[in-house]
């Protein structure tokens, strides 16, 4: 893609930017910028995988901090999903989050805090999910 000037541009990956109203983020994933969002959909998902019998309980379960690789490897693909990307479990495991394991649980934090209204000042880009 050449602009006005004629200088040779690289095509955006993604034209779309994440809207915070309606529960997105944007991770870059695998070199590629993405949407993320947890929609009724990735959240009945959720649900069933975790065994949770509500979002009540769901939200419990991800505000204690406590999760495994797998749980954040879970939260992404189906924010994957619900941003419109059609990507398996076993596609996003395999994938390379920008931060590394840091970033992701950062991405997955700020997902979770869009998607359940965490208020500012709380922690909101992953740094509960990160320790230890």
């Amino acid at each position: 893609m050449r602009d006005y000037c004629g200088h040779h541009r690289a095509e955006p990956v993604s034209v779309h930017r994440a809207n915070r109203h309606r529960g997105e983020v944007e991770a870059v994933i695998d070199g590629e910028r993405r949407i993320l969002c947890l929609t009724l959909g990735a959240l009945a998902e959720l649900e069933t995988a975790f065994g949770a019998d509500s979002l009540a309980d769901l939200a419990t379960r991800f505000s204690s901090g406590r999760l495994k690789s797998a749980d954040l490897t879970r939260i992404l693909a189906c924010g994957l999903r619900g941003g419109g990307n059609r990507l398996s479990d076993a596609d996003v495991a395999e994938m390379a989050v920008e931060g590394g394991v840091a970033g992701a649980a950062s991405v997955v934090g700020e997902l979770l805090a869009v998607t359940f209204g965490v208020a500012a000042g709380h922690e909101t880009r992953g740094e509960a999910l990160a320790s230890p």
